[in-house]
Formats: structure tokens, sequence, C-alpha cells
């Protein structure tokens, strides 16, 4: 359950074996556009996520799953309400949904990156950016030694900041000199823990910017090598911050359901890659579902693994 999208992902999986996607569902729900000037989700807003859930549900049993993983990031962390919203959705679907915080939004992304990219990644610098948050995440390890999440999501900016349509340069200018700000104490920690030997980035903003700057299309597969460099973002941004919502959703592989929010998320991933004097950013495929997958994977019964005691 994210700030934008409801995603039913269905895996083939098991510990040790690449988790195989049988089947993907996904439902537009918006619900961080459903959050009331006091935090809470509105009643409308709840009631749309109860049916998203219980159709979910539905559709993992008619699918033959044998387990449901319920979770949501930050629209429902944020809300006021979010305790009786998750209780009503439990009484009413029988699925407990379970609200990440923002740093285990980081580690879970992590870990699936790093298992698409393997060890010899080194040191690798993960951004993500989703409809409420930015995280940050650097490590050597399955569990990275920076884990963080910054309320940069492109969503959220598009809100609070880029209300117009198309935004105006002088709102664009200050955003981007706002994020400069927003960013330069987590750029500081990335600095002091290491240069990374890899750098990548995860989420449909990113793989939305970049198809726009010449990536491999979704048909070429998940395997494709996909890049966002500094420069082909920054010839983006120049063109897409003069049209409107209804004219970027013309574009080739932006949805129109996101394209009011790919400029804020443009500025967000520019703003990142300059801070941290990034030149590119590898697409990774593997995002936070596959993460929490990953981790529940790893966390089957000692007794299923082979006994060397002997």
């Amino acid at each position: 359950m994210g700030s934008n999208t409801v995603h039913l992902l269905v895996v083939d999986a098991h510990r040790g074996a690449h988790p195989t996607p049988m089947r993907s569902e996904k439902s537009v729900l918006r619900l961080a556009e459903q959050i009331d000037g006091d935090g809470r989700l509105t009643s409308s807003g709840a009631d749309r996520l109860v049916r998203a859930v219980a159709s979910a549900s539905a559709a993992a049993t008619r699918l033959g799953c044998d387990e449901l993983m319920g979770f949501a990031t930050s629209a429902v962390r944020e809300a006021t309400n979010a305790g009786a919203v998750l209780d009503r959705v439990r009484e009413e679907t029988g699925v407990r949904l379970r609200v990440l915080s923002g740093e285990d939004e980081a580690r879970h992304t992590f870990l699936a990156a790093r298992r698409w990219y393997g060890w010899s990644a080194g040191r690798l610098l993960l951004l993500d950016i989703g409809g409420g948050s930015l995280e940050i995440a650097l490590g050597r390890d399955e569990d990275p030694d920076l884990a963080c999440s910054l309320p940069l999501g492109a969503g959220r900016l598009t809100r609070t900041r880029l209300v117009s349509d198309p935004p105006t340069k002088q709102a664009v200018t200050e955003t981007a000199e706002w994020l400069d700000d927003q960013l330069a104490p987590v750029a500081e920690q990335v600095r002091a823990a290491g240069r990374p030997d890899r750098s990548v980035a995860t989420s449909k903003t990113f793989r939305t910017l970049a198809r726009l700057t010449g990536a491999a299309p979704s048909s070429a597969g998940p395997r494709a090598t996909r890049v966002l460099t500094d420069s082909g973002l920054r010839q983006l941004i120049a063109f897409i911050t003069r049209m409107s919502a209804a004219d970027l959703a013309e574009l080739e592989g932006v949805s129109a359901s996101r394209a009011h929010q790919l400029v804020a998320g443009a500025l967000v991933a520019e703003a990142a890659m300059r801070a941290m004097s990034l030149r590119q950013l590898e697409i990774c495929p593997w995002a936070l579902r596959e993460g929490v997958i990953l981790a529940r994977l790893d966390q089957t019964d000692a007794a299923d693994h082979t006994d060397w005691s002997g």
C-alpha cells in the first residue's frame, strides 16, 4: 500500500531461489491525497483502502498463494488515525497490514538491490523516490551501514511546492534550492561513510526518468542495463518543466496517474545526484516488494536447514 498505488505481487519463491513473479496487479488510490488538514486519512480514503485490500486478498486466494504479506508505507504511516484505519482493515478483510518505517523501507529496498547485483557491486549506494519519501541506503553488506528516509517524495512535493500546472519557473528554482538544503546533511553522511563503488536507483519514478532519457523500454526485460545520467536528467528537466501534466502523460513510458508528479520526481533525483556528486545511476529492477519477500524467506525456520553439527 504505497502513497500512489496498491500493488499485489504474486511470486513463486523459496529460500535461496530467485523469487519468480507470477502475477502483478495494481490499482491507483493516491492515498497521500486523501489526507485531510488534520493529518487524518479521510473516510473516503479509508473506504478505498479497505476495498483495495479486500480485492488483493481475494486475488491472492484465487491465485493459490500460500502466504499473504500486507505492508504500507508513508501515506498510512503518517496518518494520525492510522491505528483506527488499520484496525478497520483487519476487521473487514482479515488482513493485518504492517506499517513500515522509513528506515525499514530503505533497508528492505537495499536488500533487494544487494541481492540483484551481488557482492561484486562492493559498497552499494541506493536511492528510491516514492510518492511520500526518498529513501537512501549505503553499505557493503546486506544490512546497510546508513539507511534513512526523507519526506521528499514526488507526490508530496507536487502538492506542497509545485502546485501550478505546469509549475512556474520560480517554483522550480526555489524547489531545487530548497532540496539542496534538505539533502546536504545526508550527503555529508554518505561522504563520511565512503564513496560507493556502485550507485543504483529503484522505483517507478527513476525508471520513467531513465526511459525518457533513452534507456531501454520495459519490453526489453528486467535484465537490460538501464542508466540515468546527470547530463541527461538536466536536459530532461529543461524540457518537462514547460509541459502540462496532460502533455507529459502523452510521453512514452509516462503513466497518466503519475504524470503530474514527474517534474517533482525529476527535481528530487537531480538534487540527490548533485548532492552526492553522482554522474549516473543504474536502474535496479528489484525494489521494496522484492526486499520484503527476500527478508521473509530469510526468516524460514532453521529446522529447514541442513544440520552440519554431526
